[in-house]
């Protein structure tokens, strides 16, 4: 089997669940961190040449992170493409499922352990409310229908934008702050928000700095994902 993959989560998971099965990948795929294949460009703008040239058995996508004018192109060229959508923790573990199956290999035991760590999760002691930027410059933020905000919502924090109507709506600063959030959760992708850019620009509010990796990827990082992102949450009302 000859997996390209296009998603850097779902690339995580294919390298550890099927070793040798990925021949491309995307200049964005940076786990696991020795990962030595051919790198086929970016999730929006992939080259579509160098996929092909790797005549690959399956090619791995997903609807929010691919676009379908690429993933077209791709079919039209006589490959076999796979494509995902996940919008919350269950469908990760569906979808996770089946890729590793069209991978051609057994159930991991990863995707078990994560699906526990899940599962095993107390409900949440107490709800707080937070806005979640993804990027500044405009500043946009999580919306309706986000893996992310699902993650967010098993750990006790409801995102104040969920029933926007967009799912990363721009908005203006000083409307995030009018929120009135409990807290502002700032991840480290797709912006790289640090203690020194991003915080500055909500006086007055706790910020918890998470890691993008464990709020966004659905892959191998489930497993350790609440326990991190929990330990984020709480550091951040200290």
């Amino acid at each position: 089997m000859r997996v390209v993959s296009l998603v850097p989560s779902l690339t995580e998971a294919i390298a550890r669940s099927a070793p040798g099965a990925l021949v491309g990948a995307t200049d964005w795929c940076t786990h696991p961190a020795d990962l030595d294949v051919i790198r086929v460009g970016g999730t929006k703008n992939p080259k579509l040449d160098r996929i092909t040239a790797l005549a690959p058995d399956l090619v791995i996508a997903n609807e929010e992170e691919n676009r379908e004018p690429d993933l077209a192109a791709l079919r039209e060229a006589g490959l076999e493409v796979l494509v995902t959508e996940v919008r919350d923790v269950p469908q990760a573990f569906r979808e996770l499922a089946r890729v590793v199956e069209a991978c051609g290999v057994v159930r991991p035991r990863w995707l078990d352990e994560a699906e526990e760590s899940w599962s095993a999760l107390a409900p949440p002691a107490r709800r707080r409310t937070a806005v979640v930027p993804i990027w500044r410059r405009p500043w946009m933020v999580l919306g309706r229908d986000t893996f992310a905000g699902d993650v967010l919502s098993r750990l006790g924090v409801d995102h104040v934008y969920a029933d926007h109507e967009d799912r990363y709506p721009r908005v203006p600063l000083e409307e995030l702050r009018a929120a009135a959030p409990d807290l502002v959760v700032l991840p480290d992708e797709p912006y790289r928000f640090t203690p020194e850019d991003g915080p500055e620009a909500f006086p007055g509010l706790p910020c918890a700095l998470v890691s993008g990796r464990h709020l966004t990827w659905y892959g191998p990082s489930l497993a350790e994902a609440p326990g991190a992102l929990g330990e984020a949450l709480r550091a951040a009302r200290r």
